[in-house]
């Protein structure tokens, strides 16, 4: 065996581009999806793929995983990850005050497609013979609840428990999968913009927000990814299925 597969989602911009960039080097194929492509990811020596699907309509793109899996021998990898980090933010505030396609589009790109992603992952590389990893990409407010942000911290609540609960299955299964929900910290992205621009009267914790910003207290997605991938590559990756980047 010799290479490493990996698949990351949400690959166009933030946390999963630079996911995606640093993956691909020498001995790595590398399949990144996202809604659109991103033009300035380049292979570096790898094999780098991008596909644009809408993980609001998962299953097509879990279908599609599950046939572009198959086409490989198995055998020639010594591991394969998936990395479900796409998510997304629905409109801050109560629920009640939010559109209800919007509210379901975030739980469909947070929790429904990780779900059957993995479903498709785990049943595609079944037989392979190296070692397999899901990295669920969680967040602290999966953990903790915060005012205005209910489809969020359900979504990543959600990722959290179904995460622990197919380790567990795995866990009985010859050379079975390991899986982890890692928080990844505060990210200098485009979702903490959309938090700082919220109206207050609906996201009391604002100005924490805006406080970590102005502190300096945010990471940069490249140093965050650089971590991520750290864990990841871990030798006891999966040994707890909830862990967070900063210990």
């Amino acid at each position: 065996m010799a290479g490493h597969l990996y698949v990351v989602t949400g690959s166009s911009r933030g946390l999963g581009a630079a996911l995606a960039q640093q993956l691909a080097a020498p001995g790595h194929t590398v399949l990144g999806i996202a809604r659109r492509t991103n033009d300035s990811l380049a292979a570096r020596g790898g094999s780098l793929e991008q596909w644009a699907g809408d993980l609001a309509d998962p299953a097509p793109v879990a279908a599609r995983l599950e046939a572009w899996l198959a086409t490989f021998d198995g055998a020639t990898f010594d591991s394969a990850s998936l990395v479900n980090n796409a998510g997304v933010l629905s409109r801050i505030g109560p629920i009640d005050e939010t559109d209800s396609a919007d509210l379901a589009n975030a739980i469909r790109v947070g929790l429904e497609a990780p779900l059957l992603l993995t479903a498709a992952f785990l049943r595609a590389t079944r037989s392979w013979p190296g070692l397999r990893r899901v990295l669920n990409i969680s967040s602290g407010l999966g953990r903790r609840p915060m005012a205005g942000s209910a489809s969020y911290c359900a979504a990543k609540a959600g990722l959290d428990l179904f995460t622990r609960s197919t380790a567990l299955d795995e866990a009985e299964r010859p050379n079975g999968a390991r899986l982890v929900s890692l928080a990844p910290g505060v990210i200098d992205t485009d979702m903490q913009v959309q938090l700082r621009g919220s109206d207050p009267a609906g996201f009391p914790d604002r100005e924490r927000f805006v406080g970590l910003k102005t502190g300096g207290q945010l990471v940069t997605a490249e140093d965050t990814a650089a971590r991520v991938l750290a864990f990841l590559h871990r030798a006891d990756f999966g040994a707890e299925p909830l862990a967070d980047v900063r210990g």
